[in-house]
C-alpha cells in the first residue's frame, strides 16, 4: 500500500533534519514512526493489563 502526506514547511524541515542528524533517508524516518506509533497500542494494552491484575492479584484469588 503506498500512502501520501503533505507536510507543512516546518514539519518537513525538521523531518529533513532529524533525518540527516540520523543518518537516514526521511522517508524511511517516516515510515519508521509509522511502525513504531503502530506497534505501541499492543504494548500500551499489555502494560494496562498487567498493572490491573498485578492490582487487583489479591482480590482475583479470593475470588477464585
Amino acid at each position: 500500500m503506498s500512502i501520501s502526506i503533505d507536510l507543512d514547511d516546518e514539519q518537513s524541515k525538521r523531518l529533513e533534519e532529524r533525518a540527516r542528524e540520523l543518518g537516514v533517508d526521511p522517508r524511511k524516518l517516516a515510515m519508521a514512526a509509522v511502525n513504531d506509533l503502530l506497534a505501541r497500542p499492543a504494548d500500551d494494552f499489555q502494560r494496562a493489563a498487567t498493572t490491573v491484575l498485578s492490582k487487583n492479584r489479591e482480590l482475583y484469588r479470593r475470588l477464585g
